[in-house]
């Protein structure tokens, strides 16, 4: 993944109005009208929600006769996913070998077993 695209992605994850749209996009397509529902906003900032969505690539719009409906694009998220990942095996290394110290530090010390 470019780091333009993980940018665009992250800045448009930022938003908790725009996670909460695609939460709402996981369950399947929605129109603009459907994803304002819930929401104190105005259509035209829920549009503006979605423009940033788009270009990231999160989502993209259909058409159905009259209707826009949006739809969840889930690549960028299953890039950021292994982007992710490097950094959980990196982890992950670090706790085996931190384990590996703490079970070192705890095991009985054979000189202290004299009689």
């Amino acid at each position: 993944m470019l780091a333009a695209d993980l940018d665009a992605t992250f800045a448009a994850l930022a938003d908790p109005t725009r996670r909460a749209i695609l939460d709402r996009l996981a369950r399947g397509p929605a129109t603009v009208g459907e994803l304002a529902r819930p929401f104190t906003m105005s259509q035209p900032a829920i549009s503006r929600h979605l423009k940033v969505l788009e270009e990231a690539g999160l989502i993209a719009r259909e058409r159905d006769a009259q209707r826009r409906p949006c739809r969840l694009e889930p690549a960028p998220l299953a890039e950021i996913a292994t982007w992710l990942d490097s950094y959980r095996e990196l982890w992950e290394a670090r706790h085996r070998r931190l384990d590996a110290l703490l079970d070192a530090l705890q095991a009985p010390d054979p000189k202290d077993d004299r009689r």
